[in-house]
């Protein structure tokens, strides 16, 4: 089986930065994509940030220039460096580990992480 274990989620005030780990832990010959997606309360998840095997790097607009992905494909892990923080960021933080592999000829499947919140304060 394959897990998602993300940390680093907390309480930070307006102007605070937070640093999202994500480990993804298991038996893995691969993995494609890696993101983090955020829901906050009475709306839908949405992508924050994904980052592909070779380091390219894709953002929301409402985190350009904010936030910075990041990852260890030895490690299987994925990060977040979160600079700037508004109230707005406020919400729960999923890691996503797309099309995973556990051995080479396994179809590949999707895995998501248990969710850290995040809380910006005004």
């Amino acid at each position: 089986q394959v897990q998602l274990v993300e940390s680093g989620g907390g309480l930070v005030q307006a102007g605070g930065s937070l640093r999202l780990s994500c480990a993804a832990v298991g038996s893995i010959f691969s993995i494609n994509d890696m993101g983090w997606y955020c829901q906050a309360p009475g709306k839908e998840r949405e992508l924050v940030a994904v980052i592909t095997n070779s380091g390219s790097a894709n953002y929301a607009d409402s985190v350009k220039g904010r936030f910075t992905i990041s990852r260890d494909n030895a490690k299987n892990m994925v990060y977040l460096q979160m600079n700037s923080l508004k109230p707005e960021d406020t919400a729960v933080y999923y890691c996503k580990a797309e099309r995973v592999r556990r051995r080479f000829f396994d179809a590949p499947n999707d895995y998501w992480g248990q969710g850290t919140q995040v809380t910006v304060s005004s």
